[in-house]
């Protein structure tokens, strides 16, 4: 650790009683961004509206000379050029991506980090190379436990200074039902800045902190990877001084595309008496998702939305995956949610599965609305159906 670090580089702590969000937690608020909710009505994300979220500065990055190095316990080192991965056979994946903190804002107490809510999610057609081809040319050695992946991001993080980087376990990396991809275009076209430019790993079903971007090298080990971000962060813990268990893959999730019209500063919902079509996405890393349920009474009452049919060609397997309800609109104030299960049984919690660093929390989704006539007046200033809560959706 460099002089001084630690104290520009605090320790992770929790939100005191009643403490808002502060500056700090703003400045990552406005360096970061999430998918606005209505985006959930493409099927794939432009990447413009794709969440963003970059731990350091996003580096200064030009694919003239820049170089992928392949090494560590394998027999034929490579060291690989942008254009050379592109002269190689291509696959492209639809890859629904979320951050492990999505939904970090909603807990109580709050982890004091990135304030997300429910946005930080997109889905995007990555275009690449298998990592497992690469790995093959390579000669992975006998004994090999974990791949690391390390990204030209480079910062201080709790005191540690470091370049961003991650493992997978040598069977994900080489795996033939995960096909991790070294991407180099997003969506058709080259990839954005502030999605990786020019190489960035993509792990299907996994949570975003797994998809290096920059990605510079890829080193097999035969030790497990002990670094900041694999050994410190993205651990679930209740206590500060557990070892925890990894963030891993997405739980199952579905959000809603905000049906009629914003209030402003609020983001409540306004929608008129009557018949409204519900819809939205959902999506798993453990499996496909197969039922969502959708609640207009803030979770009293649940009864079942309609699937669209998963792509008979499996381009769906790894994307979300939309679903949509019909509901008749009453007067007054609702609170909509929907929640998904995917083939694993995994179903979304209606609390919210508390942890220190806010990971993995796929709580339900709370979206109130008022349903009001033409002239803005409800029908009644009854309290609302369901426990009202904050709009988890901007």
């Amino acid at each position: 650790m460099g002089r001084g670090l630690g104290d520009i580089s605090t320790p992770a702590r929790l939100a005191d009683p009643g403490e808002g969000i502060g500056p700090d937690e703003l400045a990552l608020a406005a360096r970061n961004h999430a998918m606005p909710p209505e985006a959930l009505r493409y099927d794939v994300t432009p990447p413009g509206l794709h969440y963003v979220l970059t731990h350091y500065d996003i580096p200064a990055a030009k694919e003239d000379g820049w170089e992928l190095a392949i090494g560590g316990r394998v027999r034929r080192p490579l060291v690989l050029r942008p254009d050379e991965l592109r002269s190689r056979p291509a696959v492209t994946l639809r890859v629904t991506l979320e951050c492990a903190g999505n939904g970090r804002a909603l807990l109580s107490p709050r982890p004091v980090s990135q304030p997300w809510l429910t946005g930080a999610v997109g889905t995007a057609d990555w275009t690449g190379v298998p990592l497992r081809d690469l790995l093959r040319e390579a000669g992975v050695l006998p004994g090999a436990v974990d791949v690391v992946f390390t990204g030209a991001d480079h910062g201080v993080e709790r005191g540690v200074e470091q370049d961003y980087a991650r493992a997978l376990p040598i069977g994900t990396a080489l795996g033939e039902a995960d096909e991790v991809l070294v991407a180099y275009a997003m969506n058709g076209g080259p990839l954005p800045p502030q999605h990786g430019r020019p190489l960035r790993l993509v792990v299907p079903g996994w949570y975003g902190m797994a998809h290096v971007k920059w990605l510079r090298s890829v080193t097999v080990t035969d030790t497990p990877f002990d670094g900041f971000q694999q050994a410190v962060a993205y651990r679930l813990r209740q206590g500060a001084d557990e070892e925890g268990e990894p963030v891993t893959r997405i739980a199952p999730r579905a959000l809603l595309v905000p049906p009629g019209f914003p209030d402003f500063m609020s983001r409540t919902r306004v929608v008129r008496p009557g018949p409204v079509r519900l819809e939205g996405r959902a999506w798993s890393g453990g499996g496909p998702v197969v039922r969502v349920e959708v609640s207009a009474d803030g979770g009293c009452s649940w009864r079942d939305a309609e699937l669209d049919p998963e792509p008979a060609d499996g381009s769906g397997r790894w994307a979300w995956r939309r679903w949509r309800f019909d509901w008749t609109a009453e007067p007054g104030r609702h609170v909509l949610g929907a929640r998904a299960t995917d083939a694993r049984g995994d179903r979304q919690p209606v609390r919210p599965p508390w942890n220190r660093g806010g990971f993995a929390n796929n709580e339900v989704q709370r979206l109130p609305v008022l349903c009001a006539a033409a002239d803005g007046r409800p029908a009644d200033d009854d309290a609302p159906t369901g426990r009202d809560g904050p709009a988890a959706d901007v």
